[in-house]
């Protein structure tokens, strides 16, 4: 062992020596490198970490998951697009950076489509729509009234402006016609907290985000935005069940530099799928109020041309400037 560190130092220094980055030579030594664009914790995270516990036995090699943060997932992108062909590295990402992003900065620094290739969708979740307690209604469309009867109270909270759970605000408001004015957070925490408080009468975020507070009793949800109820949450009607035809989803999805070699991609894809397919590892997302998901590079490319399609006349119809 101490004379493979020593092997590996030694060429890391002679790297160095020639102009060769430290991130080459991840390759070198079969380490799998998975870029995650969020901090240590959140859901992206725990996403990667549990796949990459499990990979790394089905591959027979190392996996790594590194947290690069900033630009709300941007730099993560660059860093991923400018991997050489030869590095082994795989970019957790979601629609905000794969779809939203691209659409509102002029300059986001990456192509979606034409510097990455998607290997496998692994988890997706849905949205809700949640009211405090002082809010007096217990069905949606009861709040669709309350909000139309008092417009000054159609203030919508979302965990952070140009986020997914902003647009499905929008998306939501278009469709019942209630006109509403969006209220951006840093974070669910701080969502959460005014949302209890009162300080904002509704408030839209991801699924998993919401439920804490309502198992705990300190919030209402009215309605999740799945084609059907939540396993997580039966007694919560679907919009359409609601009275809106409406559903939405997101998704965490590998992705894959455009150099990488397509049976590299192939063989990751089919490795992250037999993972995604074991009980254990199901169970553990299942644990997390994650939905997990099997899918091969074929389905996942469908499956993100579809949400491009839905998503894109949403954010560009909003006039949502950075």
């Amino acid at each position: 062992m101490l004379n493979r560190r020593i092997a590996l130092a030694a060429a890391a220094a002679a790297a160095l020596a020639l102009g060769v980055s430290a991130p080459a030579l991840a390759q070198a030594d079969g380490t799998l490198r998975l870029i995650v664009p969020y901090a240590p914790g959140g859901s992206s995270d725990r996403v990667a970490r549990i796949v990459g516990d499990r990979l790394g036995a089905k591959l027979g090699q190392t996996v790594v998951v590194e947290n690069k943060t900033g630009a709300g997932g941007r730099l993560a992108a660059q860093q991923v697009r400018t991997s050489l062909a030869n590095q082994n590295v795989l970019l957790l990402a979601n629609p905000a950076i794969m779809v939203v992003a691209p659409l509102v900065f002029k300059d986001v620094g990456y192509d979606p489509e034409a510097d990455f290739q998607p290997v496998s969708i692994v988890s997706d979740y849905e949205f809700g729509l949640a009211v405090g307690s002082a809010v007096p209604v217990k069905e949606l469309s009861h709040l669709l009234a309350w909000l139309r009867s008092n417009p000054a109270q159609a203030n919508f909270g979302v965990p952070a402006t140009g986020s997914l759970p902003h647009f499905f605000a929008l998306m939501v408001s278009d469709k019942a016609k209630v006109k509403g004015q969006v209220v951006g957070y840093r974070g669910s925490g701080p969502l959460m907290t005014d949302l209890i408080g009162g300080q904002v009468p509704v408030a839209f975020d991801t699924l998993d985000s919401l439920l804490p507070q309502a198992e705990a009793g300190k919030i209402r949800i009215l309605a999740a935005s799945g084609a059907r109820r939540s396993s997580f949450a039966p007694d919560v009607p679907t919009f359409k069940e609601a009275g809106l035809d409406l559903a939405a989803n997101g998704w965490n999805t590998f992705f894959a530099p455009k150099g990488m070699p397509k049976a590299q991609v192939d063989k990751l894809a089919q490795a992250i799928q037999a993972v995604m397919r074991d009980p254990d590892t199901q169970k553990l997302f299942k644990e997390s109020k994650l939905s997990p998901v099997v899918s091969s590079p074929a389905q996942t490319a469908a499956a993100i041309k579809a949400y491009r399609a839905q998503w894109a006349p949403v954010v560009r119809q909003s006039g949502y400037q950075p």
